[in-house]
């Protein structure tokens, strides 16, 4: 009898350490999966949260399929600007090379002018509003929206001070996200690194075959974010997310503005392969969201294989170069009175600029 009794007291001992676990688990999980938290601000889900019927309905082929595509392609978007600051259209494959690492890659992807979705987090510094209240201003966001966006592609709006809030999800109604760019709140504080961070994890939230953009308008003035210049940049990049940074300076004299928050900027933007503007007048924010867009439909999309692969968990340099046509390579006929001049041309190499993202995240093992 006092056996059995002492049975009894082991399962019921280990039976409500066991839920006393459980339970601690479901708390766990419900703190860490918070739904008041935007999807956009919580971490990614990691495989293991994936439902167990659909983990088994998958097709092994396809998963490992999936996996060699997303843990070993590394994608490069590329824009390739002539000496007038015009895209450089139709250049063949052989013009490219690609260094990882300083080691030469075989080229495995190539397309000109990517047709692949764009998702767009146009994010609008609230410091700003009463600058942006102008119409002129604000009617050249709302009709950047109007032009950027084509069939498949998704913009959200933001606006950041202290803090970053979404005004309008990812979508692609247009009238919508209009209206949430003419109703950017005035408040104090810049969190530029903070709306980098969030917005690239937003990005990263929207789908992984698609190529992710933020569009940054703000005065460059960092002074209140929780994140830092490092962390930004790192999601930047583990995100492979490509930022263009609008600076609109309440000032042009360098005495008395921010300029170590634009170098910051300056600095991010070049490491994703974006593209820094100061415009002189609002007048000029219509021509420089054209280029953004021009740029982004013209853009060049270049894949590989890492070979050597680098270690898990590291950070890989990249380097892309364009060889211009050599002089004296086989050109289309010309009229004889047009001979001089195309001679003449054709002991010129055209010269161009190249940017790309500067490095990738190999990912975890």
């Amino acid at each position: 009898m006092r056996i059995l009794i002492g049975v009894l007291a082991v399962f019921a001992f280990v039976g409500g350490d066991r839920l006393r676990a459980a339970s601690l688990a479901r708390q766990s999980s419900q703190q860490q999966e918070n739904p008041n938290r935007p999807p956009w601000a919580q971490k990614p889900k990691s495989a293991d949260s994936v439902p167990a019927a659909k983990a088994e309905a998958s097709d092994p082929t396809q998963d490992r399929a999936k996996i060699k595509v997303s843990v070993n392609l590394v994608n490069v978007l590329v824009s390739v600007l002539d000496e007038h600051n015009r895209p450089a259209a139709d250049l063949p494959i052989e013009a490219f090379r690609v260094l990882d690492e300083d080691n030469p890659q075989a080229i495995a992807v190539f397309e000109k002018e990517t047709q692949q979705p764009l998702d767009l987090a146009l994010m609008i510094d609230a410091s700003l509003s009463a600058q942006l209240g102008m119409p002129s201003q604000r009617e050249a966001a709302a009709h950047f929206i109007q032009q950027v966006l084509r069939s498949g592609d998704r913009l959200a709006v933001y606006a950041f001070d202290e803090n970053v809030t979404q005004l309008a999800a990812f979508s692609d109604n247009v009238g919508h996200l209009q209206e949430a760019v003419r109703r950017v709140p005035q408040d104090a504080g810049t969190s530029i690194y903070d709306a980098v961070y969030l917005g690239s994890r937003a990005l990263a939230w929207q789908g992984s075959d698609r190529r992710r953009v933020i569009i940054l308008i703000t005065d460059g003035g960092e002074t209140t974010s929780h994140a830092d210049f490092d962390s930004a940049r790192r999601e930047a990049v583990r995100t492979n997310t490509l930022l263009y940074t609008v600076v609109i300076r309440a000032m042009k004299s360098e005495s008395g503005r921010n300029t170590a928050g634009e170098h910051a900027l300056e600095t991010i933007t070049d490491t994703t392969g974006g593209a820094v503007f100061y415009p002189d007048s609002s007048a000029q924010l219509d021509s420089i969201f054209d280029r953004i867009d021009r740029e982004l439909r013209t853009q060049y999309r270049l894949g590989y294989y890492p070979n050597p692969r680098g270690p898990a968990d590291t950070y890989r340099r990249i380097e892309v170069t364009v060889t211009p046509r050599a002089p004296g390579a086989s050109q289309p006929a010309v009229n004889t009175a047009d001979s001089q001049s195309s001679a003449a041309a054709q002991t010129q190499p055209p010269v161009y600029s190249v940017r790309h993202r500067k490095s990738y995240y190999t990912g975890l093992p």
